[in-house]
């Protein structure tokens, strides 16, 4: 074996066995997936928070929305405003640069949460509204509606529903790395029955 072949086997013989920097290349190749798991923890971790917040903030104010004269400490025209209005107000606390989409529908009872205007006389006895049923007319309009609400708030003894949605940019940047949408989308739903103050209105009954 020549002398510049002999150097040059010495030499890939010796770099085999140096383990000097091995650690940073080891390392280099954790650290990345150790840090998306970590962000990805962080992440859920305060979506989580974030909704315990929101869900709480609407209880509050759901049933202090629920008396006679309501005392809410937020200004607004009507009582529907200044419930919004307290709802995005203690969401804030957390919710940074969110924008909110706030329902409030009203229900005689809550077995007509989600469902359709009740029938009275099933003619056919289909089980469904057709043309010259009796329904219970509760939002006044003339017309068998498949949601049962009336917007706002309602009177005494009606049940309200709130649904609440939150919507604000992640506070860590992890769509980057998995795929997720770049903002949080956080639900909150409350049913809760306005104080008995008065006589509860009872819906009309319609024969088309």
């Amino acid at each position: 074996m020549t002398g510049p072949l002999r150097t040059a086997r010495r030499f890939l013989d010796r770099l085999s066995r140096d383990a000097q920097g091995a650690t940073v290349v080891e390392f280099a190749l954790v650290i990345i997936p150790f840090l998306i798991l970590l962000l990805g923890g962080l992440d859920l971790g305060y979506q989580a928070y974030l909704r315990a917040v929101v869900q709480g903030a609407l209880n509050d104010v759901a049933r202090a929305g629920s008396m006679e004269a309501p005392v809410i400490g937020c200004e607004g025209e009507t009582v529907e405003d200044r419930i919004g209005c307290a709802i995005e107000r203690r969401s804030d606390t957390v919710a940074r640069d969110a924008t909110y989409r706030i329902e409030i529908k009203n229900y005689f009872d809550f077995a007509g949460i989600g469902r359709s205007e009740k029938l009275v006389t099933d003619y056919n006895g289909n089980g469904s509204y057709d043309e010259g049923d009796c329904f219970e007319d509760l939002n006044e309009n003339g017309a068998f509606d498949e949601s049962a609400g009336r917007d706002g708030v309602g009177g005494a003894d009606d049940v309200v529903f709130y649904e609440v949605t939150a919507e604000m940019p992640r506070l860590f940047p992890v769509q980057k790395f998995m795929g997720v949408a770049d903002t949080y989308e956080i639900t909150a739903t409350a049913a809760i029955r306005s104080q008995p103050y008065a006589r509860q209105k009872l819906p009309p009954t319609v024969c088309a």
